[in-house]
């Protein structure tokens, strides 16, 4: 299954492509914040760009009547279908969101912030679905995808002086004659800025086709302007290594790490813990394993007022609570260890 970068930083309205288009067990992921004004917004799954196309779920956030509501609903030959209403209070004016989007064989699973919102039964195939947009009154901070773990890996996207590079440019010259058709307009992307992290893209339109390198070497070690806060996020994508034993994320301020998220694959288990005034304290392993060797991942870090809480590929599957409290400080991020990283966003 292919694997997309994410789009970061998109300017609304926003059309963007669905590379390979849905099947089941993919998510997709979007990140971002509700205008403090908002009257509505909305995030369309639809099947094309141009003209008029269909829409195959039409979510819909709405904040100017009484109370406020989501609709749900299909537009097919340019006809909405009936809308499903759902009142909601997670995704207020003027808050952060993280919406997550998992496609079932018989349903699309939406969940906000990590929590299970409904359930919408398909109306048109999903297998149609190759573009999502986005307009209205939000912030989008990041649209990630993710596909299922397979038990044949996909081939590891290189970077810059990576010894496999020229192996994975022959292996996509090849999937460009079998592989699924793809718009040319999917291949426009955002740049890349020269100190590592990713710069807000112009306006999306049709562009010439353009495949960037991944411009993230491991170990990565970059500072985070004005330091943690409650409501901000971090979105690292990558892949690991089809022989890995783990790799980890750290939150760091001068003289200490204020959190440790370290997938070990020989053990099975994500330990999480802290290192203040230069001890390690106790360490927390439960919650699962939801990384595979040799897939590729999303995690997103989201900073709140008594922990971190931690989705990997769509799923909020960690809370940690916080140990150092003087966010501020923490303006360290590293990411280390057997992965390949293609993205990052603070």
């Amino acid at each position: 299954m292919s694997f997309q970068q994410p789009f970061f930083n998109p300017r609304v309205p926003f059309t963007g492509c669905i590379q390979g288009a849905l099947h089941e067990g993919k998510t997709i992921t979007v990140t971002g914040r509700v205008l403090p004004g908002a009257q509505r917004f909305h995030v369309n799954l639809q099947c094309g760009s141009r003209g008029n196309p269909d829409i195959a779920l039409h979510f819909n956030p709405r904040y100017d009547s009484f109370l406020d509501v989501v609709i749900c609903n299909t537009m097919q030959h340019s006809k909405w279908g009936s809308e499903e209403r759902e009142y909601f209070a997670t995704m207020t004016r003027g808050a952060n969101f993280t919406l997550m989007f998992l496609v079932n064989r018989d349903s699309y699973s939406i969940f906000v912030n990590g929590v299970l919102f409904m359930e919408y039964l398909h109306r048109l195939s999903f297998s149609r679905v190759d573009t999502i947009s986005v307009n209205g009154g939000v912030e989008v901070q990041s649209i990630a995808f993710s596909n299922p773990a397979v038990t044949s890996p996909p081939p590891q996207p290189g970077y810059p002086g990576h010894p496999h590079s020229g192996q994975r440019n022959r292996n996509r010259s090849r999937q460009s004659k079998t592989g699924p058709k793809t718009p040319q307009w999917c291949n426009a992307t955002q740049a890349f800025s020269a100190a590592g992290f990713l710069q807000a893209p112009p306006p999306y339109t049709a562009q010439p086709p353009y495949t960037p390198k991944p411009s993230f070497v491991v170990p990565y070690k970059n500072i985070m302007a004005g330091g943690l806060y409650p409501g901000r996020n971090i979105t690292i994508q990558g892949v690991v290594n089809h022989n890995a034993d783990k790799f980890c994320i750290n939150l760091r301020f001068n003289s200490g790490v204020a959190f440790h998220f370290n997938p070990r694959f020989n053990e099975n288990v994500v330990v999480r813990n802290s290192l203040l005034k230069e001890q390690w304290g106790q360490e927390e392993r439960t919650g699962g394993m939801p990384f595979y060797r040799g897939q590729p991942f999303t995690v997103i870090i989201m900073c709140d007022t008594q922990c971190y809480k931690v989705m990997v590929n769509g799923a909020l599957m960690f809370s940690y609570n916080h140990r150092h409290f003087l966010f501020q400080q923490i303006d360290i991020l590293e990411v280390e260890g057997d992965m390949i990283l293609s993205a990052v966003l603070v």
